[in-house]
């Protein structure tokens, strides 16, 4: 899929994010952009916090 360089402009990963910024970052760029995959171990950690809710 192409790069939304519109929403890439406007949507910075934070310096050193947390593990919580960088999934929610990733989450977001999921729906407005999917350039790329999540990474497999961040996914791995979104199932992990899934199941505990």
């Amino acid at each position: 899929m192409k790069p939304n360089a519109l929403w890439h402009s406007k949507n910075k990963m934070p310096k050193n994010a947390t593990t919580q910024q960088r999934i929610k970052w990733h989450l977001a760029h999921q729906r407005n952009c999917g350039c790329r995959e999540i990474p497999e171990k961040l996914k791995e950690e979104i199932k992990k916090r899934e199941t505990k809710n």
